[in-house]
């Protein structure tokens, strides 16, 4: 199991998308089991991607552009890792 947590640039919303992008039945082809604007899940291959995300937040907890994403999967590791690059 791999969990990662990665700063994007990127709004929560355009994360999501591009998550079901790349995971979804159009990238890996895994199956969307969840999708929101803050989250996603896709199942499928014996393992899940589970991506999760928030606003970014400043050293004084102000609001910053882009968002924070938590990353989690089972058998999909490599593409979890090429995913977070990307965003």
């Amino acid at each position: 199991m791999l969990r990662l947590q990665v700063e994007s640039k990127l709004s929560q919303n355009e994360v999501v998308e591009k998550a079901r992008d790349f995971f979804g039945p159009n990238g890996w082809g895994l199956e969307v089991t969840e999708f929101a604007d803050c989250c996603a899940r896709f199942e499928g291959g014996g393992g899940q991607v589970y991506v999760q995300t928030s606003p970014r937040r400043g050293e004084k907890g102000e609001k910053r552009s882009g968002s924070t994403v938590e990353i989690q999967g089972r058998e999909w590791e490599r593409q979890i890792r090429e995913f977070a690059g990307q965003i």
